[in-house]
């Protein structure tokens, strides 16, 4: 069989400012929120996960979400920030939509599992019910231009239930196209994935619904997350998330560690000649910045150790 010439660009949805500061114990300020945000754009990436319009109560971290929302539009409006920048929002349910609606998001992002266990744990409630609630969310942000994103959870194993099964993901990311997302993220939440496991369910997946509409989401738990994106890039996927300094993690799935470390993610493919549009060197000077902030210093190899000086 004839290899498909791949492209060679790569796109990397950072998801630091939300999916990262969510599982931090000390929240930051809007300000340095905004800055972070402000900081990536600057080093090149054009998709920054910005915040999540849930209860404060339950993730502190987002508080703040609409005002820093205010601040992103006005700063895009302004030319502070590029005028190309998608910075998608989380929204959980119609109510959180609703705050959406007022705070000039283009995009949004759901958040679904495959496993019923975390389903109700992690959103209270089980898969169908949430897809009820989601379709009523899509509904909303599609009468109002808005883009959906939708990520799909535990979908190579589970803390509570242990191994997912490879038809109930590729069910439900068709269902998650056919409701209205135009890109479903598969997420490897607990970093449990391997190389081998990536290639079986990525392949059905392609085979049920394209490369274009699917990104990948692996968490660096045991280490495998690096090999999990070649064995994705080597079947066609070109869309990748990731965190700054691998900041994150889930806080309702025990030992889900941080994401994958931007930084890695762009050290690899700008080595192995994929196109990227993001300045490493910049990267490396964030981790920096958010380690300060934070007040320890962040998992990134590639953030510790630095470019490497090569002998002519």
């Amino acid at each position: 069989m004839k290899k498909k010439n791949f492209s060679k660009k790569v796109s990397i949805v950072d998801v630091g400012p939300r999916d990262g500061l969510q599982n931090e114990k000390k929240s930051i300020s809007l300000d340095a929120r905004f800055q972070f945000i402000k900081l990536l754009a600057e080093a090149g990436v054009k998709r920054i996960e910005s915040g999540a319009f849930v209860s404060s109560k339950w993730v502190p971290q987002m508080s703040g979400s609409e005002e820093l929302c205010e601040r992103i539009y006005e700063a895009q409006r302004k030319g502070v920030l590029p005028k190309n920048l998608v910075w998608p929002c989380l929204v959980p349910n119609e109510r959180g939509m609703e705050v959406a609606l007022k705070s000039h998001v283009k995009e949004i992002a759901i958040f679904a599992s495959a496993s019923e266990t975390f389903s109700k744990r992690n959103i209270n409630c089980t898969i169908a019910e949430s897809l009820d609630r989601y379709a009523r969310v899509i509904t909303m942000a599609k009468k109002n231009k808005i883009r959906v994103r939708a990520y799909l959870s535990m979908c190579f194993g589970c803390p509570f239930e242990g191994e997912i099964s490879e038809a109930v993901v590729v069910r439900l990311v068709k269902k998650l196209i056919s409701m209205g997302a135009y890109e479903v993220s598969i997420g490897d939440t607990i970093g449990v994935a391997n190389p081998e496991q990536v290639r079986r369910l990525v392949t059905k997946l392609i085979a049920a619904v394209g490369e274009g509409p699917l990104a990948m989401h692996f968490h660096d738990t045991r280490g495998t997350a690096l090999a999990n994106i070649l064995a994705s890039l080597n079947l066609g996927i070109r869309t990748f998330d990731s965190s700054l300094g691998g900041l994150g993690g889930c806080p309702y799935a025990p030992s889900a560690t941080g994401n994958v470390a931007t930084e890695d993610v762009i050290y690899m493919l700008h080595g192995m000649g994929f196109e990227t549009g993001v300045d490493l060197t910049k990267l490396i000077a964030i981790n920096k910045v958010m380690a300060k902030e934070l007040r320890h210093e962040l998992p990134s190899l590639v953030g510790k150790a630095g470019l490497p000086k090569l002998i002519p």
